[in-house]
């Protein structure tokens, strides 16, 4: 990340705090309605379930710059869960990391050539400090070689199902700063691409298949290579962290991202009275598009304070709920000829105040325990599962998750409320007899 303009924002930044906290009692009821972020790119989940709160351009592939570290700690931490990397394993410094490490213009810890980092210095180093170098360094080692690497991120976003990206290197710097020894993968100047969708959905996957990383990230302040002549005491880029200069009560992550084509990035996260959310900006500016440090975190504000003012965890169906129309399903070769159902549990989840009632509740049978006409077809058995009902709004929309496995938290089973036993062959021979005449019967007088 490029630190040229770190100290022209200390000012600015200390005036805005000073600024804001004579607002805070403001009326938000305009934010409430209309939710207007300055950024490229944006979007607003819930943290736990990954429903998507508000979104803008979140399909357009965009610069990400160092944002692109969170798949670097998603992967080591993968790999550190699996026993492919330790944390104590050591990794001696070649001549490509010695030689971006001495760049100050960069986000960098220095490093010695030749000299010996534990993995868990250099994870550090790229979480806290977002250090280009140790990004590059924990590369090599996953990876074997950068190049090699890249490859892997690639896969890896395929994997986590992400649709609009494109990887050329480990740390999101124009592969221009690497002078000419940037990863086979991509051009001289290219830079790596996400939608802020896919951000969303690495963030989404990293705290909660890892949530040890937020203990990490949540650092403000930690010195590297303590009690050696390389020591230098490295200050978390998230400014939002509580103790830092745009403080946000709960903020904990994740990563910020800043390049002339990425512009000033940020993915956020913050949990409040079980409350958690991720929020994503690209390219964000002010009101009158100019860009910088207090740009992506206003930004941020904006959508957080939103969130937990507006959302709370409702609801929506109870348990035992019955869905009109469909109180009763058909059965067919049943001793009865329809069964009564309900949903097995309550349904809940985060939601606007006052939205509850813009939902719609939607029958959902499953397709291996109907005919072509939809009838259920017997034995069935009291509390085997049917279907499921799950939510649209009043105006056909699916509720919106990050991934499909969210979808779930927006359905609910539904289930038999009684055994509806296989009538016997007499009864389904005399019953294809009745249907039979039934329909001859109709056809002749129609």
């Amino acid at each position: 990340m490029k630190r040229q303009v770190f100290q022209k924002c200390i000012a600015g930044a200390m005036a805005f705090v000073l600024f804001s906290s004579l607002f805070t009692g403001v009326d938000k009821a305009k934010a409430q309605a209309d939710l207007n972020v300055n950024a490229s790119g944006a979007i607003l989940v819930d943290g736990k379930t990954g429903r998507v709160l508000y979104e803008k351009n979140a399909d357009t592939p965009l610069g990400v710059a160092s944002m692109t570290k969170m798949l670097d700690e998603y992967m080591l931490l993968d790999a550190i869960k699996k026993g492919k990397v330790s944390w104590d394993q050591t990794y001696t410094v070649d001549d490509l990391v010695y030689k971006i490490s001495q760049d100050r213009s960069l986000s960098n810890v220095p490093l010695r050539q030749g000299g010996q980092y534990t993995v868990k210095q250099l994870y550090q180093a790229m979480a806290i400090y977002s250090a280009d170098a140790a990004a590059i360094a924990l590369a090599e080692i996953m990876g074997g070689s950068e190049t090699n690497f890249v490859k892997m991120m690639n896969a890896e976003a395929q994997k986590l199902g992400l649709k609009h990206y494109k990887f050329v290197n480990s740390t999101g710097l124009n592969n221009a700063d690497y002078k000419g020894m940037q990863p086979a993968e991509g051009g001289p100047t290219d830079e790596n691409v996400m939608s802020t969708r896919d951000v969303a959905i690495v963030a989404f996957r990293l705290i909660n298949d890892f949530p040890e990383v937020l203990k990490t990230s949540s650092i403000p302040t930690m010195t590297f290579a303590e009690g050696t002549k390389d020591r230098i005491v490295m200050k978390n880029w998230n400014w939002m962290l509580p103790s830092l200069v745009y403080g946000y009560k709960g903020m904990d992550g994740l990563k910020t991202g800043t390049t002339d084509f990425a512009g000033y990035c940020f993915t956020g996260t913050a949990e409040r009275d079980g409350k958690r959310f991720i929020t994503v900006v690209q390219h964000a500016t002010d009101a009158n598009g100019k860009g910088g440090y207090a740009a992506r975190f206003n930004e941020t504000r904006k959508m957080m304070d939103y969130a937990f003012s507006n959302y709370t965890k409702q609801q929506i169906l109870p348990k035992h709920f019955q869905l009109k129309g469909n109180k009763t399903i058909p059965v067919v070769n049943g001793k009865s000829n329809q069964v009564e159902v309900y949903t097995k549990s309550a349904l809940t989840i985060l939601a606007q105040n006052g939205e509850k009632q813009d939902f719609k509740p939607v029958l959902v049978l499953d397709k291996s325990k109907v005919n072509s006409k939809g009838e259920l077809i017997a034995p069935i058995k009291k509390g085997e599962t049917v279907g499921y009902v799950t939510l649209q709004s009043k105006t056909g929309e699916k509720v919106s998750f990050l991934t499909p496995e969210g979808e779930k938290n927006a359905q609910v089973d539904v289930v038999a409320t009684q055994d509806v036993g296989q009538a016997n062959w007499f009864v389904r021979m005399m019953r294809g007899i009745g249907h039979f005449f039934s329909n001859t019967w109709h056809k002749i007088f129609h």
